[in-house]
């Protein structure tokens, strides 16, 4: 069976444009995953932890024959094999990858919180998502569109292509 997941991409180190970009070409080549749609790239202020550059953000639709959790472990690999090094909560990375969606699930366990718990209260995360999937649903929160304007103060600029 195929699955429809969604996953945030953010990077702030290096060359954040690039590795964001070659972020979302490498998640079309984890195993039995398509990549679907990629959002335009979006610039957008640390959130937690302020004294660290802005951030580049996007998120991309995948379908893939992997479970959530083996979907998890392959994009952590991915950061840790971009050079992604975990200190503290928020700390500038070179690469961070996100589980934000995967089908209509709502999980909760020690590895993974699905949906992502914070995805509705973030425009780098909103807005991308909403240019690639504007009508979607988000499991026990209702459309992405209602949450829009919650997250409407929070500057975000769409970057040129």
């Amino acid at each position: 069976m195929r699955n429809r997941a969604y996953v945030a991409l953010g990077a702030n180190l290096g060359d954040p444009q690039a590795m964001v970009r070659a972020g979302i070409a490498a998640l079309d080549s984890l195993p039995l995953t398509r990549l679907q749609a990629a959002s335009s790239l979006y610039l957008t202020a640390p959130v937690g932890l302020l004294d660290q550059p802005d951030f580049v953000n996007a998120v991309a639709a995948v379908e893939t024959g992997l479970e959530a959790e083996a979907l998890l472990a392959a994009l952590l690999d991915l950061e840790q094999a971009r050079g992604r090094v975990r200190s503290v909560a928020n700390a500038p990375r070179t690469l961070d990858l996100d589980l934000l969606l995967y089908n209509d699930q709502v999980l909760n366990s020690p590895r993974l919180t699905l949906p992502h718990p914070r995805l509705h209260l973030r425009a780098f995360v909103l807005a991308p998502l909403a240019e690639i999937a504007p009508d979607l649903q988000l499991p026990g929160r209702g459309s992405l569109a209602a949450w829009l304007p919650a997250v409407a103060t929070q500057q975000i600029r769409r970057l040129p292509c």
